[in-house]
């Protein structure tokens, strides 16, 4: 089975109203390249402001999940997020011509059907995904909302949802593999009870509302006034409450159709995680809350997991590029040539070793009794590593110089001393251009991390002075 990424062929566009605003609002999916992930852009901006699909812009989660970057916003962004995860894409762009996509009938399914019109293609990278090992989970003492996350061959969900009413009770939904979403889940759409719903009026939202885009639950006698107020947001002469409890005479999908929208926000909002899951989720009682509090504790755990895990290498085997073959690529020269071995080298990263020995020059002056190796020469090697990558970017390296433009979260978490063996990783955080490398750096010794920092660094062309 490929586990390459995957973005579309070609871009497509729907338009609909915003659920809050009653905005209308255009969405267009279109293509991105390998590594991007998943963002939204506001076209209706100046700029086009970007905000990428990560738990850490979530800002609230009152009335769906919402996400800002920088004061801007996007509102409601589950049901596209679901849409596209269970599409298998790793790599999109969404256009938006307002805070709010389109609210659609209030599913995921316009949004799947139309990525389905767009065509789903492989790209060339690989594919990133957490194989989860172990079992994590969060709980909210206050409303018993709990995610568990256990070891699974493929991503699973199942969702037990229960209000503690009678109209709706008690409800489960599993989805057991996301090729199933189309026909099991995507359809299924949101609902409200009606106290929430008087609640949504009384404040002016829900502008973009009708009874074909919300089931409504009516937990309460729906007094004179109510009704109303009802039939003039809804723009109905006639509103009546059917036998199953529902407002109206909207037709259930499912008669479990509240848990499997709840699996459907429980997907969407794990997208923000910005890893593909290898596991299983069991969500009981999950809400946008517990949803983006445990997808911002599962991206902190593989984030510092991806951080802590050190490259393994056997140091008997000839290195993929020697000392002679560094200093044919570096302009730097002992004693201020940091790095003694490339073992591994791709477009997007590179790995190198150092041999740290008492008899290196810097052990003269730093702390001789107590030799430690300087922290800003452990982020030189870490750059000189980069070096490597950025200037293998170019057919002619010899003829260019490479130099630092700026370092940041830079951190020193255990001395390195004579004996050690340093391992340096650098990662691209975005592609190279113009000569501009920025990456993320770390550097490993007795399988510990040692030093962090993200980089920037670039290459310009030799003086022919």
């Amino acid at each position: 089975m490929s586990n390459k990424q995957k973005t579309i062929k070609n871009e497509v566009t729907l338009t609909g109203v915003g659920l809050h605003t009653g905005n209308k609002v255009t969405l267009t999916f279109k293509p991105a390249p390998v590594n991007h992930g998943y963002a939204f852009v506001r076209i209706d901006l100046e700029g086009e402001p970007i905000i990428e699909a990560s738990a850490e812009y979530v800002v609230n989660t009152q009335r769906g999940t919402n996400l800002e970057k920088r004061g801007v916003f996007v509102n409601t962004s589950e049901h596209v997020l679901a849409a596209v995860v269970a599409m298998d894409i790793d790599n999109i762009k969404i256009e938006i011509s307002a805070a709010e996509p389109p609210i659609m009938d209030g599913s995921s399914k316009y949004f799947v059907e139309a990525l389905d019109k767009a065509e789903v293609i492989e790209q060339e990278a690989e594919r990133e995904e957490y194989v989860v090992k172990e079992v994590i989970s969060y709980k909210d003492e206050e409303t018993g909302s709990e995610i568990i996350l256990m070891p699974s061959e493929k991503y699973q969900i199942t969702a037990m949802v229960d209000f503690g009413t009678k109209v709706l009770g008690t409800q489960n939904a599993t989805l057991n593999s996301l090729s199933d979403f189309k026909h099991e889940i995507a359809n299924a759409r949101t609902f409200s009870f009606l106290h929430e719903l008087e609640t949504l009026l009384d404040n002016n939202l829900i502008k973009g509302g009708d009874l074909n885009n919300a089931i409504i639950y009516v937990d309460k006698e729906i007094s004179r006034q109510t009704m109303l107020k009802l039939k003039k947001a809804f723009k109905k002469e006639n509103l009546a409450v059917k036998p199953n409890g529902i407002l109206d005479n909207l037709t259930l999908r499912w008669a479990n159709e509240a848990a499997r929208h709840k699996l459907l926000d429980v997907i969407g909002d794990l997208a923000l995680v910005g890893t593909r899951i290898k596991g299983k989720v069991i969500a009981n009682k999950p809400g946008h809350l517990v949803n983006t509090v445990f997808a911002k504790k599962l991206q902190k755990i593989i984030k510092h997991e991806k951080r802590n895990s050190v490259p393994e290498f056997d140091l008997n085997e000839p290195p993929l590029m020697d000392i002679h073959k560094i200093m044919s690529i570096l302009p730097h020269r002992p004693p201020f040539l940091l790095i003694d071995r490339i073992l591994e080298l791709s477009d997007k990263h590179v790995i190198g070793m150092k041999n740290v020995t008492m008899n290196e020059a810097f052990f003269v002056g730093h702390f001789p009794n107590a030799p430690v190796m300087p922290g800003v020469l452990q982020v030189e090697a870490m750059a000189q590593c980069g070096g490597i990558l950025v200037l293998s970017s170019v057919p002619d390296p010899e003829n260019y110089l490479t130099y630092f433009m700026k370092m940041d979260k830079v951190k020193f978490k255990r001395k390195v001393l004579p004996g050690d063996t340093l391992i340096f990783k650098a990662e691209l955080i975005t592609p190279i251009r113009r000569g501009i490398c920025h990456m993320q750096a770390c550097g490993y010794a007795n399988g510990k991390l040692v030093v962090e920092a993200e980089l920037m660094a670039q290459i310009a062309k030799k003086s022919k002075e």
